[in-house]
């Protein structure tokens, strides 16, 4: 390499000698390393879209501006410390812990971007437990920082073993000091653990005023969207001392409901009884192997009364008020066949002819 350096041009030849300490040879070296990445990376995104294998594809592209940056900044820093050093005249020892953090922070961005682009794509996945998903990226995200925040600390000079002997002192103190942001912190701990509710969730709690739809669980605090699409900030530390409902989570949905049929209508009841409970039995929409109760329930004062207790299959609001309603039509279906009527509140007055108008009472109403 010199004897072909020593039969070029004087000034070429002694730019080439120190190319390596030549700031405008290090730009230009740093900018045919960069398309040279970019031209290597086209052609693996080339490779990579034809395997289905996905996780090459976010491997390579967590690694796309995280190298270009590396690219640039390596180069970058080794000329800031020649022109320092031209300057100032001194050696900077200073510049090798830069390019160590350099390294550090590129190494982490690379691990961040990985755990951002599986997260991303995990969620796009049908029957994927969100909760978890996030939980485990919150999780991964913070070790690798801390990991990454620990070596920083070893590259200045620090002591892991000292830094850690003061976070044992100082961890109690930190502790009494943010004894709530450690509470929720806890909080949403149990709550990834324990999963009384995910993202997606419609809970409710009989102790404080609380129902909605769960949109984010994060590590101070549940994001909760009411019905009226109003958001609620609950501390994690609430859930700890409440009591929770998940009615997503419930198998079926109850139909409760007292029937009145006119007192006239009563030598009918006994058949309308047996065709409502038969056609619940074979309703495709009501889950007969729950418990299914037809049956005359007691005299009201306009009515006889009966009961109909049945479980849909469906769990969803509005699909169960549709299958509801297709219910309650059939049973009135039912008792006008039999040429029975619903009963309305209603009211006799009694009347005696032979004394109507010889004394000062008043009509008898008989409900």
């Amino acid at each position: 390499m010199n004897e072909l350096i020593t039969h070029l041009p004087q000034p070429l030849a002694t730019l080439l000698q120190s190319w390596d300490t030549n700031v405008l040879l290090i730009t230009v070296a740093s900018f045919f390393a960069w398309v040279t990445w970019r031209i290597v990376y086209s052609r693996l995104e080339i490779l990579v879209s034809k395997t289905s294998f996905h996780w090459d594809d976010l491997t390579l592209l967590s690694l796309k501006t995280p190298v270009s940056t590396l690219i640039w900044c390596w180069p970058a820093t080794i000329s800031l410390g020649f022109i320092l050093q031209d300057y100032m005249g001194t050696k900077l020892n200073w510049l090798s812990t830069l390019k160590l953090i350099l390294v550090i922070g590129i190494f982490v961005w690379i691990t961040m971007r990985l755990i951002n682009n599986i997260e991303e794509y995990v969620l796009n996945q049908k029957n994927r437990d969100e909760t978890t998903v996030q939980a485990v990226a919150k999780v991964s995200r913070l070790f690798f920082i801390v990991i990454g925040a620990l070596t920083v600390m070893q590259a200045f000079g620090l002591s892991l073993s000292g830094l850690l002997t003061f976070g044992g002192v100082g961890g109690l103190i930190v502790g009494l000091a943010a004894k709530d942001l450690l509470s929720n912190f806890f909080g949403g701990m149990m709550i990834y653990f324990d999963r009384p509710f995910k993202v997606g969730d419609w809970i409710r709690s009989p102790d404080r005023q609380i129902e909605g739809t769960v949109e984010r669980i994060g590590w101070r605090m549940t994001i909760i969207r009411t019905f009226d699409k109003r958001p609620i900030y609950v501390p994690n530390s609430v859930f700890s001392n409440i009591v929770v409902e998940n009615p997503s989570r419930m198998l079926n949905r109850r139909i409760n409901e007292n029937i009145g049929i006119r007192y006239k209508d009563g030598a009918k009841v006994e058949v309308i009884v047996s065709d409502i409970k038969s056609m619940l039995e074979n309703h495709p929409d009501i889950d007969a192997q729950q418990t299914l109760i037809v049956n005359f329930n007691g005299f009201a004062p306009s009515s006889l009364t009966l009961l109909v207790y049945t479980f849909t299959k469906t769990v969803n609001w509005i699909r169960y008020h549709e299958v509801k309603q297709d219910v309650l039509l059939q049973i009135y279906a039912i008792i006008q066949q039999h040429g029975a009527d619903i009963a309305f509140p209603t009211q006799t007055i009694q009347l005696d002819p032979q004394h109507a108008g010889e004394s000062d009472e008043q009509p008898k109403l008989i409900s």
